[in-house]
C-alpha cells in the first residue's frame, strides 16, 4: 500500500469556490458542455475530478486557468472565486498576474507544453521574470537549480542547461511540476499528469506533490481516469459526466459505496490486479524474436566512446491467437523491441522471424506484403494521425498501397470502423475532429483493416478513461478470437496486462527478467523487480471490483 498521507474530510480554508459553473461553445447555437458544477477545493486538500473523455473535467480546469479559447467556448453563468477574488471578473492582465503566483497547472503531455529549442532552466527561469522581474539573474538560476533539486530530480546545475528531448518522460514531467511550483502557487490544477508514466516514475511523481503539498500548504486538483491513483491520493472524488455533476464525497465514500450508477460503472470497470487463470496457448508460432539486440552510438577512434545497450539478447515467442504482454518501466526497451520488430528500428544484431521467415532488419527493405503482416498502433493517436487529412484519407492509405482499389478500400474501411464502434460517416472528418478515445480507435481500425497477422499496440490504451479502456480492451479480444492475430501488447499498466495477456514478460534494462502466465508472473513473482513493480502500481490495494480495500 502507498502511503501518501491522511484520506479526511477537509477542514481548512477555502481556496478555491466553483459555484454553478456553466461553460458553452461561443457560436449562436450556445450548446452546454458544463452544465452547473459546483465544488470547493480547501488548503491542502486534493480533490480528483474523475470521468470517462468529454465529461468536462479538462473544460471545467481550464475554465479556472482562464485558458478557454474564446472564440470557440465562453464561460455562461456561474462564478469561480480563488481566496475569495472573482476570476470572471478580472480582467487578462490580472488574471496572467495570477497564473503561476497564485494558481497553476500541469499539463498532462510535457513535450508539448515544453518549447523544444530553450533550455528548461531558461524555461522554468521565465516565470520568475514574468512575476517578479526585480530579481537578478543570479538569483534566479539559483532558485530554479533549488526547485529542480525539489522535485527530485539529479545534478539539477547539469539539467538546467538541458533541452526538453534529452530527457526522459518522468523528468520532462518534473520540470513541469517544478515551474508550475516555483512561486509556491496556492492551487495546483494536475491534469493527467501520470497518464504515460510507467508505475515507478507514477509513483514519484505522486510523492512528489504529496511531499510538496505538505511543505506548502498547496490545495490541488487532480485530474485523472486512473482510479488507482484516485485511491493512493484523493481526499474528495468529483465523479462528472457529459457536462454534468454526478456526485461529490470523500474518497471511502465515493469507492466504497458510490450512489450513482455511473459512478458505479466507473469504478467495476477498472481492471484488477489479480490475473485470472488462464491456460498457455499451443498454437502454432506466429513471431520469432531471436538473441536480438539494440546499442545506440558507436565506439570512438580515441576510446571506448559512448553506447547504450537499448536491448541485450531477447528471444520471444509469439503464437497465433495470443496477447504477449512486455510490461516494465521507462528505459527497459520495451518500445524499442516493438520498433525493431516492426523495423523502425534497425536492430545491431539478431532476428525477426515471421512464421519462420527472417524479416529484413528496416522496414525499408521489407517487401509489401511483409510490411501488411505487422502493424502498430502507437500511444499517441495525437501525432499517429496526419491532421491535415481526412479520417478516410488515412484509413485507405495503407490498403491502396498494396493495390486495393480505393471504392473496396472504402468498404473494408466502413466495416472495419463498425467493430470499433464508429460510422462509416466519420471518414470526412479530420482528426481534431475527435476525442482522444475515438481517435485511439482511429488507429486501430487503420491497422486491423490491413488483415495483419501480428498486431503491435505500444501504450495503446494508457491515455484512455476506464470506460473506452475497456472497450477497447474487449475489442482488441473479440479481434484476437475473430481473426486469430497475435497481439504484442506493450504497457506500463500492471493492471491492463494481468487481465488481457496470456503470457506476461517483464523487461529491464533492456533485458528480459522474467516472462510466464499472469498467474505465475503476477501473483508469484520470482523476481525482486517484478515484485517492486507491482508494489509501485497505484491502488494496488483496493479492489474495485468489489468496491473494496483488500483485506
Amino acid at each position: 500500500m502507498q502511503d501518501y498521507g491522511t484520506h479526511t474530510t477537509p477542514s481548512g480554508d477555502v481556496v478555491l469556490s466553483v459555484k454553478d459553473l456553466v461553460i458553452t461553445t461561443a457560436g449562436s447555437e450556445k450548446r452546454p458542455l458544463v452544465n452547473g458544477v459546483s465544488f470547493d477545493v480547501h488548503a491542502g486538500e486534493t480533490l480528483c475530478i474523475v470521468g470517462e473523455s468529454g465529461s468536462g473535467k479538462s473544460l471545467t480546469s481550464f475554465s479556472i486557468m482562464g485558458l478557454l479559447p474564446p472564440d470557440t467556448l465562453r464561460v455562461a453563468s456561474g462564478s469561480i472565486s480563488l481566496l475569495g477574488e472573482s476570476l470572471l471578473d478580472l480582467p487578462p492582465d490580472a488574471l496572467r498576474s495570477l497564473r503561476a503566483s497564485s494558481m497553476s497547472m500541469v499539463f498532462q503531455e510535457p513535450m508539448t507544453a515544453l518549447n523544444p529549442v530553450k533550455r528548461v532552466g531558461d524555461q522554468i527561469a521565465e516565470v520568475i521574470v514574468t512575476h517578479e522581474p526585480e530579481q537578478g539573474k543570479a538569483q534566479r538560476k539559483a532558485r530554479v537549480v533549488r526547485m529542480l533539486g525539489d522535485v527530485g530530480l539529479p545534478d539539477p546545475e547539469r539539467l538546467y542547461c538541458a533541452y526538453p528531448h534529452e530527457l526522459s518522460g518522468g523528468q520532462r514531467q518534473r520540470i513541469m511540476i517544478a515551474m508550475a511550483l516555483i512561486l509556491e502557487p496556492r492551487l495546483l490544477i494536475a491534469d493527467e499528469p501520470t497518464t504515460a508514466l510507467d508505475v515507478t516514475t507514477q509513483k514519484q511523481i505522486l510523492l512528489l506533490i504529496k511531499e510538496l503539498q505538505r511543505a506548502k500548504g498547496t490545495s490541488v486538483i487532480f485530474v485523472t481516469h486512473d482510479f488507482g491513483v484516485v485511491a493512493d491520493i484523493a481526499d474528495r472524488i468529483l465523479v462528472m459526466k457529459r457536462g454534468d455533476m454526478v456526485e461529490i464525497g470523500t474518497r471511502d465514500q465515493i469507492l466504497s459505496q458510490p450512489a450513482d450508477p455511473y459512478t458505479r460503472a466507473l469504478i467495476a470497470s477498472v481492471p484488477s490486479v489479480h490475473p485470472p487463470e488462464k491456460d498457455a496457448k499451443e498454437s502454432d508460432v506466429v513471431l520469432s524474436i531471436r538473441g536480438l539486440n539494440k546499442s545506440y552510438g558507436k565506439p570512438s577512434l580515441f576510446g571506448k566512446g559512448r553506447q547504450v545497450k537499448a536491448l541485450t539478447d531477447v528471444n520471444l515467442d509469439i503464437r497465433r491467437d495470443e496477447i504477449v504482454g512486455i510490461v516494465g518501466e521507462s528505459g527497459s526497451g520495451k518500445s524499442t523491441l516493438a520498433r525493431c520488430v516492426i523495423g523502425l528500428v534497425e536492430a545491431s544484431s539478431g532476428q525477426v522471424l515471421l512464421e519462420g521467415k527472417p524479416l529484413a532488419p528496416s522496414c525499408k527493405q521489407r517487401p509489401l506484403q511483409d510490411k501488411r503482416r505487422i502493424q502498430i498502433v502507437f500511444q499517441d493517436p495525437y501525432r499517429s494521425l496526419n491532421p491535415r487529412i481526412t479520417i478516410g484519407e488515412s484509413l485507405t492509405e495503407g490498403l491502396c498501397n498494396i493495390g486495393t482499389e480505393m471504392s473496396e478500400a472504402r468498404r473494408k474501411v466502413a466495416e472495419v470502423l463498425s467493430i470499433v464502434g464508429l460510422d462509416a460517416e466519420v471518414l470526412d472528418r479530420y482528426p481534431h475532429q475527435f476525442s482522444g478515445g475515438q481517435r485511439q480507435r482511429l488507429c486501430l481500425a487503420r491497422a486491423i483493416v490491413m488483415e495483419p497477422d501480428v498486431l503491435i499496440a505500444d501504450e495503446s490504451v494508457s491515455a484512455l478513461d476506464v470506460l473506452v479502456q475497456e472497450q477497447v480492451l474487449a475489442l482488441l479480444l473479440d479481434i484476437k478470437r475473430k481473426t486469430g492475430v497475435a497481439i504484442l501488447f506493450i504497457t506500463h499498466d500492471l493492471r491492463v496486462a494481468a487481465q488481457i495477456s496470456d503470457h506476461i514478460v517483464v523487461m529491464q534494462r533492456g533485458r528480459v527478467v522474467e516472462s510466464g502466465v499472469p498467474t505465475s508472473v503476477i501473483s508469484r513473482p520470482a523476481q525482486d523487480y517484478t515484485r517492486e513493480l507491482i508494489h509501485s502500481a497505484p491502488g494496488v490495494h483496493w479492489d474495485f471490483k468489489n468496491f473494496c480495500a483488500y483485506a
